[in-house]
């Protein structure tokens, strides 16, 4: 199919000036906002952006924020104030039936709030009376019938004491947004070469000669990353993307913080070529390059031999595969696969990076374990300008997977937190998210206590799981704005407002400094600068530990006053029990950006059962020629708009692909001729086996893979099944799905 433009500009650039200005000035925080940008990312004081994981800038930088980001402050900074004369004003049934951006702009939660089963309205209520019901109200639970839920956006310290308080309750119901996004990364990463994070740093990318971005969009979901991918290019770093859309937000870069270029007009080339594979297509794919390699190919022998087991089995796959099979099952000619393949040999070092357009399928583990299998064939992991590099979403997810946000970690983690405390912590495996929400449709969980985040939007099924949580006996959710998951409060509900990353937080013994980690294992330090938005919020720490307090108790080292107090405390605590933590705090306040934690399989010490890095020969069967035989079925997937993060909308423009709506089905003009449609026609997308329907939307032109469709994310989200997730990872298939489309 032939190319097509719908943006014809350079990604950042004025456009995103503009937007940025827009946004302040919507969110009524100019002053207040613009302060706080000058705060963001900035090495020794300052906040890290509650964004994305992309690692700061290595050299100061007076401005260190993306449009993306900008975005994110001044949604958190925001004029508007949802308080008790708000809640009085709009019920429960109203709020139910405003869209997200609605919810977005209602403002800031300033006030404590409840509500009983029967009321139309939330009631203001106090911290003490709040935080007393809770806590008895939890007591007279079983611990395996609550579960506890966590955002991306908790700090370090307050992720550890939340973990803690969970366990000392006595279960491991811990679903968190990485069992959404990134899980199939960590559990494959962990499996093949001994951890489940980025094996890369900064300095990699202006020493890689190839970089292969995988089903991803920096442009959109993490902006930062442009200016790396722009400076590599400029070094003679050939930038590849795989990805059924062709996201002109790649292509060029116009960098706002860089006057000379803005005035000048001039911007910078990144990716220099597409791929532009079927949804679900990157397996079969990423195996021809892997096949073509090792037929016609240089492997790097002596690592495989020296650090690698598994490959004898892997070879014989890769022999055994058809290569008819894997052009209809990727989409993509078999010349064009080559090519990629060819430039991959020949590069000394590449880079391999990739987003949830891998992760979020069935595949999401094999599609995983396939880039790595083809870094490990040439040896590009532990090199200067080499590695497997996932990027995070929320700013620190993976420093709450860290500090023990999961509900099955590993014994030996268990066994040092257990040094804190005499009280048995629970072993058994927990409910992650897609568990978690079976049970509240079950009506086998009582009570869900969410540490930020919009679990109930989020998750598959939302409708079906937004009803039944009405049946909860206890709905808790600390939160800085409305969402969707506050408005279905169960028996009992409760709002508890709390601190931005932006804000001061004042404890007894002053101003308190909190962490994070970034996607390559930097500990980065964070501290608000702005008076909270009201005397009346708490910090995720000081909720946290006021409710442990209540429902625990002390326990050991586990003092939850002085923690409180004192986030140095939690600090120590951390030192004691998580491994390379050892003197955290020293280490935090001596280094002017953090520190790094350290990767083992960056060192070449692979700490996997093997003791080697493993080849993993994927299981999940490759399932597009059923699909092509049935000439009804589309190939449908999720995606994410320029105005949005996460769950989270800031509005409806979605710049790069020229769309002011969200009601949308996008599709490649060229099939939409085929079958007579043009654009703005409305279509209703349903599943292949009729369960859910999604529409009507409109048909809106997109440069995406033949017989391809996509929609927003979350609105869409009730297409996908809780059944429908990666195997051993829990991560639902919100990116590969059978669909059929009708005229409405």
């Amino acid at each position: 199919m032939r190319r097509i433009t719908v943006y014809n500009y350079p990604a950042g650039g004025w456009p995103a000036l503009a937007s940025s200005y827009r946004t302040l000035v919507h969110n009524q925080t100019v002053f207040r906002g613009g302060f706080s940008l000058l705060q963001s990312n900035q090495p020794n004081y300052g906040f890290d952006c509650p964004g994305c994981a992309w690692p700061d800038h290595e050299s100061f930088k007076a401005v260190d924020v993306c449009e993306n980001g900008i975005k994110v402050v001044a949604s958190e900074t925001t004029g508007r104030r949802a308080d008790a004369e708000f809640f009085q004003k709009h019920g429960l049934a109203e709020l139910r039936q405003w869209d997200g951006v609605e919810l977005e702009e209602a403002g800031r939660l300033v006030t404590p709030l409840r509500y009983r089963a029967g009321q139309t309205h939330w009631e203001p209520v106090s911290w003490e009376a709040a935080l007393d019901d809770i806590a008895q109200t939890l007591k007279q639970l079983p611990p395996d019938d609550v579960a506890f839920y966590t955002s991306g956006r908790t700090t370090n310290e307050a992720a550890f004491v939340y973990q803690m308080m969970i366990r000392l309750y006595g279960t491991n119901n811990m679903p968190d947004c990485s069992n959404m996004c990134h899980e199939p990364t960590s559990v494959m990463l962990q499996r093949q070469i001994g951890i489940g994070k980025s094996t890369t740093l900064p300095e990699d990318f202006h020493q890689a000669k190839l970089i292969i971005l995988f089903g991803q969009n920096p442009a959109t979901n993490h902006p930062r990353m442009l200016e790396m991918l722009a400076s590599a290019a400029k070094k003679g770093c050939r930038i590849v993307a795989v990805n059924p859309v062709r996201e002109q937000g790649l292509s060029r870069f116009a960098n706002p913080q860089k006057p000379q270029d803005m005035l000048a007009g001039q911007s910078s080339p990144m990716v220099t070529e597409f791929f532009q594979v079927k949804i679900g297509g990157d397996c079969a794919f990423i195996a021809g390059l892997a096949k073509w390699l090792l037929e016609h190919g240089q492997l790097d022998q002596a690592f495989i031999d020296q650090y690698t087991t598994g490959f004898e089995a892997f070879r014989s796959w890769l022999i055994a595969l058809d290569w008819a099979d894997i052009e209809v099952q990727s989409g993509v000619e078999r010349a064009r696969i080559e090519e990629l393949a060819r430039w991959y040999n020949d590069s000394p070092a590449t880079i391999c990076t990739w987003g949830m357009g891998i992760t979020q399928h069935q595949a999401g583990e094999d599609n995983v374990a396939m880039i790595t299998n083809l870094l490990l064939m040439k040896g590009n992991i532990g090199k200067p300008g080499t590695g497997a590099s996932p990027i995070r979403g929320h700013s620190n997810v993976q420093g709450d997977r860290t500090m023990g946000i999961h509900h099955k970690s590993p014994p030996k983690f268990i066994a040092r937190l257990q040094k804190l405390v005499s009280k048995p912590l629970p072993e058994k495996a927990g409910f992650d998210v897609v568990e978690a929400g079976q049970a509240i449709k079950a009506g086998k969980l009582k009570a869900l206590f969410g540490l930020g985040g919009n679990f109930a939007m989020a998750i598959p099924e939302p409708e079906q799981v937004q009803q039944s949580m009405q049946s909860l006996l206890l709905s808790v959710q600390v939160a800085t704005k409305l969402n969707q998951t506050v408005l279905y409060p169960g028996q009992t509900g409760y709002i508890l407002p709390c601190l931005g990353r932006t804000e001061k937080d004042h404890q007894a013994t002053g101003s308190q400094m909190m962490t994070i980690e970034d996607s390559m294992c930097q500990i980065v330090p964070t501290e608000g600068k702005v008076t909270p938005r009201d005397a009346l919020l708490k910090s995720e720490v000081a909720i946290v530990c006021e409710l442990a307090e209540r429902l625990i108790g002390n326990e050991g080292a586990m003092q939850w006053q002085q923690m409180r107090n004192d986030y140095n405390v939690i600090r120590d605590r951390i030192s004691e029990s998580i491994e390379g933590f050892e003197d955290f705090n020293q280490r935090i306040r001596e280094a002017k950006r953090g520190f790094y934690l350290g990767n083992a399989a960056r060192d070449l010490n692979f700490k996997t059962a093997s003791g080697r890095a493993e080849f993993v020969v994927p299981v999940q069967p490759w399932t597009r020629r059923e699909r092509i035989q049935d000439q009804t079925l589309w190939d449908f997937t999720s995606i994410r708009s320029h105005d949005q993060f996460n769950t989270t909308i800031h509005g409806k423009e979605d710049r790069y692909r020229q769309v002011s709506q969200r009601n949308v089905l996008f599709m490649h003009p060229d099939v939409m001729a085929e079958n007579g449609w043009a654009p703005d026609v409305a279509v209703m997308v349903t599943r292949a086996d009729g369960r859910a329907s999604h529409g009507p939307l409109v048909l809106k032109p997109l440069d995406i893979a033949n017989r391809c469709v996509a929609a927003y994310y979350p609105e869409c989200n009730g297409l996908f099944t809780l059944d429908e997730h990666a195997p051993e990872s829990g991560t639902p298939s919100y990116k590969s799905l059978p669909v059929r489309l009708t005229l409405a």
